[in-house]
């Protein structure tokens, strides 16, 4: 089989193509219900005034949370990051965000105010 060239010139070998879908790439792992405390809150502190919103309590490993924070980011239209086990989403969304984790089978609460 020969190597495959990418735009840039990198020869992958052996690999899957990029663009293929994962199998469950749109199922997240099963949980035990009602032990996860998820809490979507917002906060500006350290952030020169500016609000994210925080998702934390979440019960995920380091890359699920990754792939549950990419699909947030895209629902939202906006950018954010996983920092310590506790995702954040820049802008206010916190009530788009209780819905979707709520359809996804998460006990998910508003916090503050």
């Amino acid at each position: 089989m020969k190597p495959r060239h990418t735009f840039r010139g990198v020869v992958l070998r052996d690999a899957a193509h990029p663009r293929a879908p994962a199998a469950a790439a749109h199922e997240l792992p099963a949980h035990a219900p009602g032990k996860a405390r998820v809490r979507v809150g917002r906060e500006v502190a350290g952030r020169g005034g500016k609000g994210v919103t925080v998702i934390s309590g979440l019960p995920f490993d380091a890359a699920q949370l990754a792939e549950l924070a990419a699909r947030l980011k895209r629902l939202c239209g906006a950018g954010g990051a996983v920092k310590n086990g506790v995702i954040e989403i820049q802008g206010d969304h916190r009530d788009r965000l209780v819905a979707e984790l709520c359809k996804l089978g998460l006990e998910a609460k508003r916090s503050g105010g």
